[in-house]
């Protein structure tokens, strides 16, 4: 009983929200049939779909915010126009506490089963951004990779599919789990680095690296 209600104290640190959910979910042995990496890989987007259509599941997102055995699938969008990225700030009451007051680059969150049906992670994508932002104008999305950290207790249970967003406009605003977005240089979200979620941070340094506007 002792260690059951230590369990459960541990948990609510991590992950407060009033209402569970079942979010989509694989096996860590099933996703990395290749092996385990850190950082971006460059994939086939349609191999890990098949993938992931084969093995699945949809747990209460409560049990697996701390159990390695699962990766919790998390499509994440950066966002770009006129050579200038989308910064946000995550609330300082974000559901996921280890991410509060992060300064994040992407734009996503979990997949729900009703999400899937018939559909891309792609779509599933556009589903998120339409979600969480408030945008008019065309968008133009290209495929990044696979992007796996596990040197922290948030990476460890999330895989990201990255995606680039380049828009059309700078008519863009946050909604839900953020207090400010704001299109910066490169050279000025520099400013925010030490700040940023570890992903965040890995997916700067591969866009530095690799893309040229």
């Amino acid at each position: 009983m002792v260690i059951m209600e230590k369990q459960i104290s541990f948990q609510q640190r991590v992950f407060v929200k009033k209402e569970d959910e079942k979010i989509l979910v694989i096996e860590r042995e099933k996703l990395f049939v290749e092996g385990d990496f850190n950082g971006i890989k460059k994939i086939n987007f349609d191999v890990y779909q098949n993938l992931i259509e084969q093995n699945k599941q949809f747990l209460w997102r409560s049990k697996v915010e701390t159990n390695t055995n699962y990766k919790q699938i998390i499509p994440y969008l950066i966002f770009s126009f006129q050579n200038k990225l989308f910064l946000m700030k995550r609330r300082s009451n974000a559901s996921d506490v280890r991410l509060q007051d992060k300064y994040s680059l992407g734009i996503g969150g979990h997949i729900r089963e009703d999400d899937i049906k018939n559909k891309s992670i792609f779509d599933w994508a556009k589903r998120e951004f339409n979600e969480e932002i408030n945008y008019s104008g065309n968008l133009e999305f290209e495929s990044i990779g696979l992007l796996n950290d596990d040197s922290n207790s948030v990476g460890l249970v999330h895989i990201g599919f990255v995606f680039l967003l380049k828009g059309g406009s700078d008519k863009i605003s946050i909604k839900d789990e953020h207090t400010s977005g704001e299109l910066l240089q490169v050279q000025e979200c520099q400013k925010f680095y030490d700040k940023m979620e570890s992903w965040s941070k890995i997916v700067f340094n591969y866009l530095v690296q690799n893309i040229r506007n």
